[in-house]
């Protein structure tokens, strides 16, 4: 049925700010910590509390925490990182700036995350480490993935940008023995303090390298030289990183990760409206979610498209003559021309993660988005596909 073209366009995503977050960050800025300083390290405690770690240190991107986590542990020249390549660059970029090699793993045809069954054959005597990412808010399946790097002795960095409320069979994703995991606080993520990002991890000797790296490496008492007691006398430990997350972020954040349940909620309510009024509708395909993912952090809700029937790019246009935004999450990192370049025209296998790029598209979801609003989207798909 066709309905009114909406006069305002609903973009793909708007961060979630209330006058609580404005309030705190006023604060900051009065209280005359603006970089690394009381807030930063309250955040790091509160966020560990929060997902179940024993240690938490604050960085200024989900990047940089990727990154620090392969350097903590050792990864750098002539190793291999076992990954997927239906990520944001960012996954596959850090196992590069250590100097390492990434090998790409073909995904889950169901998930959209690394298949763990496909992994144990591209491991060889220089892999050190594999890097499995929590695709939109899935879950990858960790026990197998455990299993494995336990096996062959493998490092785990767990990329959970999307799955910053994501439980795999009843535990919070970064309550883990082993390994490290790193979140995303970046705009549009669920908990968004513009940039940032968080590395959590039970290994307290990960904790404390990274705790030096992210700071141009130097000695840990450091970010406080200026305050009173402080001392004006620091050693750099190791050639380390400008990485670190600041106070007006840590603000942000904190009052994001205590709302985080409320935004959570509202998450589900939205995926369950767009679930329901597009169950039925044939030409696209809806997320699958496994029994071990006891709890999606709906980061994104990705709709696969019977691409024989529309193409894409008319499917996309088409919301967007509607006044609907969308994207596509995400272009395979292997086809992107840095990696074409870096691989020599070596052919990959990944059948599952190119099908998958070309059929997907991501619909709008976030908290500030009305019943009205998914309803409208959920409407104008259906008139889209309606005889195609």
């Amino acid at each position: 049925m066709q309905t009114m073209i909406r006069k305002g366009y609903l973009p793909y995503c708007l961060p979630d700010i209330t006058e609580e977050e404005i309030n705190e960050v006023v604060d900051t800025l009065k209280s005359g910590w603006l970089a690394k300083g009381p807030k930063t390290i309250e955040f790091e405690k509160q966020f560990a509390d929060y997902v179940g770690a024993k240690y938490a240190v604050g960085m200024n991107s989900a990047t940089a925490a990727l990154h620090i986590a392969l350097c903590a542990a050792g990864v750098g020249p002539g190793d291999e990182v076992i990954t997927t390549s239906m990520t944001f660059a960012a996954s596959v970029n850090t196992i590069v700036h250590t100097g390492a090699t990434p090998v790409f793993v073909d995904i889950d045809s169901n998930t959209g995350c690394i298949d763990p069954e496909q992994i144990e054959a591209k491991i060889t005597s220089k892999t050190k480490a594999i890097v499995p990412v929590h695709y939109a808010g899935q879950a990858c399946d960790l026990d197998r993935i455990y299993e494995i790097a336990d096996k062959y002795n493998l490092f785990v960095s767990e990329d959970a940008a999307h799955a910053i409320f994501t439980q795999y069979k009843g535990r919070m994703i970064g309550c883990k023995p082993k390994g490290t995991v790193s979140y995303s606080f970046y705009a549009t993520k669920n908990l968004a303090t513009g940039e940032g990002g968080m590395l959590v991890t039970d290994d307290e000797e990960i904790a404390n390298k990274a705790r030096i790296l992210v700071t141009h490496g130097m000695s840990r008492n450091a970010w406080n030289r200026y305050a009173k007691g402080g001392s004006w006398m620091y050693d750099i430990e190791e050639p380390g990183y400008k990485y670190n997350m600041f106070d007006l972020q840590a603000a942000l954040g904190m009052v994001q990760l205590n709302r985080l349940q409320e935004m959570q909620s509202r998450r589900e309510t939205l995926a369950k409206i767009y679930t329901s009024g597009l169950k039925d509708v044939k030409a696209i395909t809806l997320p699958s979610i496994p029994e071990f993912t006891t709890t999606h952090s709906w980061h994104l809700f990705v709709i696969t498209l019977n691409t024989n029937l529309i193409s894409r790019n008319d499917f996309i246009d088409k919301l967007n003559d509607r006044n609907i935004g969308t994207s596509v999450h995400f272009i395979p990192v292997h086809q992107m021309t840095a990696y074409k370049r870096m691989l020599g025209g070596q052919i990959l296998e990944l059948p599952n993660t190119e099908k998958w790029f070309e059929n997907i598209v991501s619909l709008p979801l976030y908290p500030t988005m009305t019943d009205e609003d998914v309803n409208y989207v959920v409407n104008e798909v259906k008139n889209i596909l309606e005889g195609v």
